[in-house]
């Protein structure tokens, strides 16, 4: 027989060959490593049923709206599942939602899992938050916020169980007292994001306590925690030196100057600070708050800050040259004046967002300075400020960059990234 027609015959059997004889698991898997898009994960798996049995143990992340015998299934076939997420809303919501025999199949059937989003499912209590602290000791991160029926009991649970646990939002959770905080600092210290807006029955003595367990939290909201207070704020500032970056305070109406300056010793590498309705922050301890964190904060918000004035607010925009959004509604003192005092010399503001609204003092000659400085504005809110109008912005011939958005009268939706 000639070597041509043997070669013939060996290129005829290689054309033969199936794909799933040829690669093995392993090697399908490599390919479906290197697949980019969800879309085309997806299209994967329809080649047959090999490919999707692969392309579901394969599969990290799901969004699901399931009871327990639907979530059965989803565990047997997404088996190396990471993320789910459940949670409810107004516009993607169904009945009964998700429920305690629920948690219970999620616990037992998705054993890898380290992020799962349980927003707003209003129906799960105590029992669920047991078995999930019992069955998933691999979660990073739970998102349980609004769901009412939840106590310290079920949390502190979780906790216990979940030791690895970086990331909690507890957002509208009413029972939540200082005990959560007790358990989330005897057994996560790695936890670095806590949510906590809401929670009205957190005090000064649950923060001490966080501080003491839990030391590299980099993201804390508190915002409408009306128990706080300095002494509270002020021992996860100096627990948490070196890693917090964001500290929401909104309507903590017994957080004053002690707060601040403790930020200002203590943690240089604020980015975000959220202090709207702490009406007794005074000029002098925003000053050293804005010399301290000059590299590095970029989002402030103090409307309601009723003793703010131009002295500070000049020096805020003056030292914090990587500020982009920036709010000071209702500062009734600010002036002009406190964009007057920027000097011409030094270099353009990096400003985004700014909410001026209810500061009668401010005119469009104030305007028309910070303008001057703010290249990259994309949003301005000048509601209720009686001597700024279209009209006198129009005639004073400003240009404002393209982007730009001004809110008048409340008819422009206003951006979240100070919520």
């Amino acid at each position: 027989m000639s070597s041509n027609s043997t070669q013939e015959e060996e290129e005829e059997e290689d054309a033969g060959v199936c794909i799933n004889e040829a690669l093995t698991d392993d090697e399908l898997r490599s390919i479906l490593a290197r697949v980019e898009t969800e879309k085309d994960k997806e299209t994967f798996g329809l080649v047959c049923k090999r490919w999707l049995r692969l392309q579901s143990t394969e599969r990290k992340k799901l969004a699901a709206r399931a009871g327990p015998h639907m979530l059965r299934k989803m565990a047997d076939r997404f088996t190396r599942l990471v993320e789910l997420d459940l949670a409810q809303s107004i516009s993607r919501s169904f009945y009964p939602g998700v429920t305690d025999s629920d948690l219970s199949v999620i616990a037992n059937g998705f054993t890898c899992l380290r992020i799962l989003n349980l927003h707003n499912c209003k129906g799960i209590t105590d029992v669920g938050m047991k078995v999930i602290g019992e069955g998933l000791s691999l979660l990073q991160s739970l998102d349980v916020s609004y769901c009412r029926k939840l106590t310290d009991k079920g949390l502190s649970a979780v906790a216990k169980g979940c030791c690895d646990l970086r990331i909690l939002h507890l957002t509208g959770c009413r029972f939540v007292t200082d005990s959560i905080l007790e358990a989330l600092s005897n057994n996560c210290r790695n936890l670095e994001e806590l949510v906590l807006q809401g929670c009205t029955s957190i005090t000064d003595n649950g923060l001490i306590s966080l501080a003491s367990g839990c030391q590299r939290i980099k993201i804390l909201d508190i915002n409408k925690c009306s128990n706080v207070s300095d002494v509270g704020v002020s021992s996860i500032c100096k627990a948490c030196s070196s890693s917090l970056k964001t500290l929401k305070l909104l309507d903590c109406y017994k957080v004053g100057d002690e707060a601040i300056l403790s930020l200002a010793k203590f943690c240089d590498n604020l980015e975000t600070l959220i202090i709207g309705g702490c009406r007794d922050v005074s000029d002098s301890a925003m000053k050293l708050l804005a010399t301290a964190c000059r590299n590095n904060l970029k989002n402030l918000r103090m409307d309601w800050c009723l003793n703010i004035s131009d002295s500070s607010l000049s020096c805020i925009l003056s030292q914090c040259r990587n500020l982009e959004v920036l709010d000071i509604g209702c500062c009734g003192e600010v002036t002009d004046t406190a964009f007057l005092l920027i000097s011409n010399e030094e270099p353009g503001l990096s400003l985004k967002i700014l909410k001026v609204s209810n500061c009668p003092k401010i005119t469009v000659v104030g305007i028309g300075i910070l303008l001057g400085k703010c290249s990259y504005l994309e949003y301005l809110d000048v509601r209720s400020c009686p001597h700024i109008t279209k009209a006198g912005l129009d005639e004073a011939g400003f240009h404002f960059p393209d982007c730009c958005k001004i809110n008048f009268n409340g008819s422009i939706n206003e951006p979240a990234v100070l919520l």
